[in-house]
């Protein structure tokens, strides 16, 4: 069949995809910014358009032809989240009737029976009423937490069990939750699109085992070969207390932590498994939690997570290429540049700069760029601890710590785009010229388009230090890839 993806640059998109061509469908991807999807594996083998679901225009555009919409969309990040879905979910189920489109498939999350539910689930179910309502066929996969490498459940689930041999934590981790392996969950989506037109309903879908928080804490470290961990509940801490602890513990920033926790705070456990009525099991039966989190932990340790929770761009940051003029900025752009010669090759030069980040860390005065980290994690911003997916490989539109990979241009340039909180936007170039006699030039920019006043004052409190910082880059990374083999090996480690 044809098939649209919204959402397809997010978790769960971006492995869905792949399983749909597979699957032998026609896959069209839309997306607000394509050039995320550059180098992805799947890009050549399905038709990829620019769209935003809060425009009509692109969304009536992306339906053209199409037999089965998934929409895999939300925006968690932002307080106004909830108005921002439902007008997009009105948008996407009119231009899909009008459209003739044959069937909407949409996955949100499982409604417990208390009332009032969090904002968040309370979103998700308000978009599922919304498609079931648009005059298309809709199925509803609704599931708890989704265990699966990357995803944002998962990574602080893994955070929390890895750092803390024994937490204070709150009640709710006594809660009842059924998590389900992101493997099962691609496989009831691929699968919903074969349903008939007469199933216009939600489904429950969840894994094999009924757990509670704590459980699973102790499930993972066992799997993990991690000592046994203690969780001690105790009543005084609320979902947004409990939201600041995993801010700082974990990579999920607090934006996202709070969603999150707040739908756990009810017990999310499937009410039916009518959804076997339609769709018969896999071979194998659904994936049990241990397994589900030994197939995650086996594709971290290989270095094969093909999407994750922070590849989705954070809202309220700069999708606009980096600006070239103070024109441009209404005569405001602020600019530290500075280059130097290497006779370390071009190729060796760039292996070391596309390795930056991560684990590798920023090549200068380490303590300063962790300081600005937790700042940044404290007053609610992504911090450091997002990393990278690869040690030594880049692609466009990569989280890259506080950072989002917005140009890539190999060997030639890396632009990096800053979605830490400041006054401002800022951008970071680091590139590499091949020089005629041997050799190379390393060239780098940090560019800064402050906001009001306090934009200006921001970068030049901090000038006085940019030799300390970016200086220190220069010669930390031209000194790393002097050292290096004159071979073409990263940085870090063989390819």
């Amino acid at each position: 069949m044809r098939c649209a993806v919204f959402g397809a640059t997010g978790y769960i998109g971006g492995r869905l995809v792949p399983e749909l061509v597979q699957a032998g469908h026609q896959v069209r991807v839309v997306a607000r910014t394509p050039v995320k999807l550059a180098e992805v594996p799947w890009r050549d083998r399905v038709e990829v358009v620019r769209g935003d679901v809060t425009s009509d225009d692109d969304v009536r555009a992306a339906m053209v032809g199409q037999e089965v919409i998934y929409y895999l969309v939300h925006s968690l990040t932002r307080r106004d989240f909830a108005d921002i879905d439902q007008r997009a979910a009105r948008i996407v189920g009119a231009a899909a009737r009008a459209a003739g489109v044959r069937r909407i498939v949409y996955l949100g999350g499982i409604i417990p029976e208390q009332t009032p539910l969090s904002r968040h689930l309370a979103s998700r179910a308000e978009v599922g009423v919304i498609l079931r309502e648009s005059g298309v066929p809709t199925v509803e996969l609704r599931a708890a937490v989704i265990i699966g490498s990357g995803s944002a459940s998962f990574e602080m689930l893994r955070y929390l069990s890895e750092r803390l041999p024994a937490m204070v934590a709150p009640r709710w981790v006594h809660n009842r939750i059924q998590p389900i392996a992101v493997r099962d969950v691609l496989y009831y989506l691929v699968r919903a699109a074969e349903l008939p037109p007469d199933v216009n309903r939600s489904f429950d879908i969840g894994g094999p085992d009924v757990l509670t928080y704590s459980t699973m804490i102790r499930k993972y470290a066992a799997v993990a070969g991690l000592p046994r961990r203690m969780v001690l509940p105790v009543p005084v801490l609320t979902p947004w207390l409990s939201a600041q602890w995993v801010n700082v513990v974990t990579p999920v920033p607090r934006a996202l932590a709070v969603p999150l926790i707040e739908s756990l705070v009810h017990e999310v456990v499937c009410h039916d498994h009518d959804i076997s009525a339609y769709i018969p099991e896999h071979d194998g039966g659904p994936t049990s939690y241990e397994k589900a989190v030994e197939l995650a932990l086996a594709r971290i340790r290989n270095v094969e997570v093909p999407t994750r929770w922070s590849d989705a761009s954070t809202v309220g940051t700069p999708s606009d290429p980096l600006p070239s003029d103070p024109e441009w900025s209404g005569g405001s752009l602020y600019e530290d540049f500075r280059e130097r010669r290497t006779h370390a090759g071009p190729d060796t030069l760039w292996a070391v700069i596309e390795s930056i980040g991560g684990e590798n860390g920023w090549y200068s005065f380490p303590l300063a760029w962790s300081l600005r980290g937790w700042i940044d994690r404290v007053s609610g911003g992504v911090g450091l601890r997002r990393g990278r997916k690869d040690p030594h490989r880049l692609h466009p539109g990569e989280a890259l710590d506080w950072w989002r990979v917005e140009l890539i241009d190999r060997p030639r340039l890396l632009r990096l785009r800053a979605e830490m909180r400041v006054p401002g936007l800022a951008w970071l170039e680091l590139g590499v010229e091949p020089e005629p006699g041997g050799g190379a030039r390393y060239r780098q920019r940090a560019v800064f388009q402050p906001h009001g006043l306090a934009g200006h004052f921001y970068w030049k409190a901090l000038t006085p230090f940019h030799d300390v910082v970016f200086g220190g880059m220069v010669r930390n990374i031209i000194g790393t890839a002097e050292r290096a083999p004159a071979t073409g090996t990263r940085a870090g480690g063989a390819d």
